[in-house]
């Protein structure tokens, strides 16, 4: 559990044509809740699961700065854009002169290619355009800021005048958040002899050539990708791979990121973790949770599987999520390449939701740079979008590639490294994916069921996907339609009778018995029907969610206390908990009488017919923050009967 302080933003809700509003225009919404109060989701939202992530390669984004393009080094920069290799220009301004670009598309979070300080040289004809070849974990990337700009983060912690710093102050001025992804696994290649020389702001403290304080491991490459111990200790493609066991090598990579969490940035992507073991991971992401309680971190298992242990047993019990690469490889395959099995091999993917502790907080994505782009795959916009509609209202926390929404990709070789990762050259903030991004975005903001909800199959053939997000009673369907025009006898929506309005196009549906009646889907058409109800208020919200409980039909969990928000006990007025999946329970319970105290509580099982049963420990205790937004993360205890 991580008991987290108020929000530092509380200016005014940001206003670029706001996504929410367009869309709160169109749903229906509950007659108290009219007018939604974007302010304090904003304020009170700790977590990300509201968020639409927008996934920068900083170098092929814009070139805000000209005069800082050539670098130290001329010889890594390509002004024509030709050599793919090399650095091309993009910056830190640039990013700032398209802050209202992307908050205008719905945007909410930028994640960032890393931004340290990177060798200055080619290996094999590269540079490090891409960031995963740090130098100097301590100092900005000179390349990205200005010419002449102080890099070191230490020098400039008091002035904080970098253009790093305006970056964030332009973010958190639109109340946008900053992911910053960062490298803990390795340095960097043997290139002129220099291999893994590491600096920390500017002094050198490690050479893998010369490693008498054993900064590195030194077993050579991986040979055997399913031998654990490898991966975890050889190395990656060449790379100077750290030795976790070396206390000063932990010392100096937990001191540095927490130097950039200081100066602003709100979440971490990590990079390779599966190259590391877990228990590194749990003492850096506690580390990282106790100098700043609201981060949000996410890992990079590549291709992780839900039928995959190791990756799972690393999502539940590392101390972050991870990218969900199972659900977009599925994706890829049955809409990218059309696979017979279709929308089937989605369902498999969420099938095994229960496996997680947290899938809806899962990253999802369908390409990233590391990967040909799905339009790479598949040329057709209509394909495109309907998966990115599916990553925007399915579970978990969607992230945008860059480009995408212009339908940017060079197919050059297939699309593959490094061909996908081009110059972002257009703007069009008129492009129907573009719009239905905004639209969507809005949308998530809106309506919990989306960011937080239950996620129930109602029809679904290779060619045609129907689901439901559920949450209290806030509802969206969405249907989905890979092929030709075609339409569904009846569908279950669990919407409330009467007419409703899709997000995406405004067409009509009527809604009768909790069914949609000859429901008409045009070719590779897409429907978003969506009610918002009331939202959880007070003056402090927890988020608790429970694990490991298996419950049966007719069962229920709520959680009791010796506090009149829990019922003081009397499970008669305990509070109740929302059916995830098989393995999630979860509530967003307000405190208001007992903001600011310590209180006990425990959950309980109620059962048709019998008594309720209650976990079989001492109570659970916690401090209840005076107001914002805590999480409560637990485990169930086997109960007793009552």
């Amino acid at each position: 559990m991580v008991n987290t302080p108020p929000s530092l933003f509380s200016e005014e809700q940001y206003k670029v044509d706001d996504a929410g509003a367009e869309v709160s225009a169109i749903i229906e919404t509950t007659p108290s809740e009219t007018e939604i109060d974007l302010e304090f989701l904003f304020t009170r939202d700790i977590e990300f699961r509201q968020e639409t992530l927008y996934f920068i390669v900083v170098d092929r984004f814009y070139d805000g700065d000209l005069e800082n393009s050539t670098g130290a080094n001329a010889e890594l920069y390509d002004p024509t854009k030709q050599d793919w290799g090399k650095y091309w220009g993009g910056d830190l301004q640039g990013v700032i002169d398209k802050l209202d670009y992307l908050k205008n598309m719905g945007v909410t979070a930028i994640w960032l290619t890393p931004l340290f300080e990177q060798v200055e040289d080619l290996f094999v004809g590269n540079a490090a355009m891409h960031g995963y070849w740090t130098r100097d974990f301590k100092r900005i990337n000179p390349r990205f800021i200005a010419t002449g700009e102080e890099p070191s983060l230490n020098k400039t912690q008091e002035t904080r005048n970098t253009t790093f710093d305006k970056l964030i102050e332009e973010l958190h001025k639109r109340k946008m958040k900053l992911v910053l992804d960062i490298v803990c696994n390795h340095s960097s290649p043997d290139i002129s002899g220099r291999k893994g020389e590491l600096y920390d702001d500017g002094v050198k403290i490690a050479d893998f050539n010369d490693d008498e304080a054993h900064w590195y491991h030194h077993y050579g490459e991986v040979q055997d990708w399913e031998n654990e111990w490898q991966v975890q200790n050889c190395e990656l493609a060449g790379l100077a791979t750290f030795n976790e066991n070396n206390i000063e090598y932990r010392s100096y990579i937990k001191a540095a990121i927490k130097q950039w969490l200081d100066r602003g940035v709100d979440a971490l992507r990590v990079d390779t973790v599966k190259h590391m073991p877990i228990w590194f991971w749990q003492e850096f992401t506690g580390d990282m949770y106790n100098h700043k309680p609201d981060v949000f971190i996410f890992g990079e298992w590549i291709y992780s599987h839900p039928q995959d242990d190791r990756s799972v047993e690393f999502a539940n019990n590392s101390g972050m999520t991870i990218l969900d690469f199972g659900l977009c490889v599925a994706i890829r395959q049955a809409l990218g390449e059309s696979a017979e099995a279709g929308f089937y091999l989605i369902k498999d993917i969420f099938d095994l939701d229960y496996r997680y502790s947290g899938a809806t907080e899962l990253i999802t994505f369908i390409d990233n740079h590391d990967m040909p782009r799905f339009q790479s795959l598949n040329s057709d916009p209509a394909r495109l979008m309907l998966a990115t509609v599916l990553i925007m209202t399915s579970r978990g926390i969607p992230c945008i590639y860059y480009g995408t929404e212009q339908y940017l990709h060079d197919d050059t070789n297939g699309g593959n490294d490094p061909y996908n990762r081009p110059m972002m050259d257009k703007w069009d903030i008129d492009t129907e994916i573009y719009r239905y991004i905004r639209l969507l975005s809005g949308l998530r903001r809106l309506n919990p069921a989306l960011s937080m909800g239950s996620q129930w199959e109602k029809y679904i053939t290779p060619d045609i996907y129907c689901y439901v997000r559920r949450y209290r009673d806030s509802v969206c369907f969405v249907a989905l339609n890979r092929g030709g025009s075609t339409t569904i006898p009846e569908v279950a929506t669990d919407l409330p009778d009467g007419e409703h309005t899709c997000v995406m196009t405004r067409n009509k549906y009527e809604v009768k018995d909790g069914k949609i009646y000859d429901l008409q889907l045009e070719e590779h058409g897409v429907i978003v029907l969506s009610r918002v109800g009331e939202r959880v208020k007070g003056q402090t919200i927890v988020r608790a969610q429970l694990n490991g409980v298996r419950t049966q039909l007719g069962e229920r969990i709520v959680v009791i206390g010796d506090c009149p928000e829990l019922g003081n006990w009397d499970i008669a007025k305990a509070y109740p908990l929302e059916y995830i999946n098989e393995n999630t329970w979860f509530a967003e319970i307000p405190f208001n009488e007992s903001a600011g105290k310590l209180i006990s509580y425990k959950y309980a099982m109620l059962r048709e017919g019998t008594s309720p049963l209650r976990e079989n420990l001492m109570t659970r205790r916690w401090v209840i923050a005076k107001e914002g937004t805590v999480k409560w993360r637990d485990t169930w205890a086997s109960g007793r009967e009552s």
